[in-house]
């Protein structure tokens, strides 16, 4: 499902939009639904990828700044011997206390956000791919509006639970857990201005990128001379 015609702007527009010349495409999709083969397509294509994934890992690293808030928010406890991020304990502790996953969002968004936005600056390819899973739940809205547009890789639950087992080899209840703190596939694909069904194979998934792809060259033009 896609407007082949619709203004790079179809997505809600913000002040980024209007001041940016480069059309950043938002990539996202429930667990096992394909979106990384789908950035991997798109990065073969010669097209700057943003991943929010690698983004918040790094925001966190040793040393920094936003680490050091976070040890300064939850104590010491959330480091290792070697000053690196205790996930595994942050990650439990958010589990158990939801106003803390509060507390931790709102230092870790902010920083990832800002780096994404950097890599924007930075970016030298026709257009841009901001992949995030969660770019349209609420904890991630501020990526979500660093894009003109939004592509959901969509797949059936019983895709999706085949795929993320063989990958992770998860067992099928955590996977589906992850699921259930997810959006639904309705409610994802309602905020989409694109949407794949990739139920394939990788082939079937390339053909329908193929067209996208073509239409984002064009809208990124398009941007590109409204903004001159």
């Amino acid at each position: 499902m896609s407007n082949a015609n619709a203004s790079p702007y179809s997505h809600k527009p913000q002040t980024h939009q209007k001041q940016s010349k480069t059309l950043v495409v938002g990539l996202t999709g429930g667990i096992g639904s394909g979106k990384s083969a789908a950035s991997d397509w798109f990065a073969q294509q010669g097209i700057d990828i943003i991943d929010a994934d690698v983004i918040a890992h790094e925001v966190v690293a040793k040393g920094s700044a936003t680490l050091r808030k976070i040890q300064r928010k939850f104590g010491d406890w959330v480091l290792n011997s070697d000053g690196s991020m205790d996930r595994a304990a942050v990650r439990t502790h958010v589990f158990t206390h939801p106003e803390a996953l509060i507390e931790l969002e709102a230092i870790t968004h902010p920083a990832i956000r800002e780096a994404a936005k950097a890599q924007l600056t930075a970016s030298t390819s026709p257009y841009v791919v901001l992949s995030a899973p969660l770019l349209i739940e609420a904890a991630e809205a501020g990526l979500a509006n660093l894009c003109q547009r939004v592509l959901v890789i969509d797949a059936s639950e019983d895709t999706q639970l085949e795929r993320a087992s063989q990958r992770d080899e998860q067992s099928v209840q955590k996977i589906k857990a992850i699921m259930v703190n997810q959006l639904s596939r309705e409610a994802r694909n309602r905020h989409a201005d694109d949407v794949i069904l990739n139920d394939r194979d990788l082939a079937a998934l390339y053909a329908q990128l193929e067209p996208l792809h073509q239409n984002y060259l064009t809208l990124a033009q398009q941007l590109k001379y409204a903004a001159d």
